[in-house]
């Protein structure tokens, strides 16, 4: 496989994965480019290289920023404005847990958290399933959430070792 296919199957692939992490398909394809690219490209060159509308490219490169996966750099002597992704992947795949942790976890947790002490008779069995229902998904909760702070903290090297243990 030459290098120009090989770049647009992982941006195609890519693109499609991103879905799986909560962004849309052409916000993980200029991630993807960005990843991949060994100098920083400019919107042009994104749309160029995507063929995407401006509005497209700006939209997603600014919500890939908001993300943390993206950042804007200057050129000397250049009047137009340069990307480039983090192209450290234990930092890109724990920025991505860290966004949807904000995005999704927590507002999940907050919901559950506002629902765990309701009115009523605790003798009924509709509101002791509720509450016991509830209960168990708050303490699972905490647990996924101190799991994946301990993730985010980590070192790559002592996560692997100990996901390597984990297995044998």
């Amino acid at each position: 496989m030459k290098l120009a296919d090989a770049r647009n199957e992982f941006i195609n692939k890519w693109g499609a994965f991103g879905s799986h992490w909560g962004i849309n398909r052409t916000m993980a394809q200029v991630h993807a480019l960005l990843l991949i690219s060994a100098d920083p490209l400019s919107q042009d060159d994104i749309m160029e290289q995507l063929n995407v509308s401006r509005g497209n490219a700006n939209m997603n490169i600014r919500e890939l920023i908001d993300w943390g996966l993206v950042e804007r750099i200057i050129i000397s002597g250049e009047r137009r404005e340069f990307f480039v992704a983090e192209k450290d992947i234990w930092k890109v795949a724990t920025q991505i847990l860290r966004e949807r942790k904000k995005r999704e976890f927590d507002p999940m947790m907050k919901v559950v958290e506002s629902l765990e002490n309701i009115e009523g008779d605790k003798k009924d069995k509709n509101h002791k399933q509720f509450t016991e229902t509830i209960g168990s998904i708050k303490s699972f909760g905490r647990q996924a959430d101190r799991m994946m702070d301990v993730m985010v903290k980590a070192d790559e090297n002592w996560f692997i070792g100990s996901l390597m243990k984990f297995f044998k």
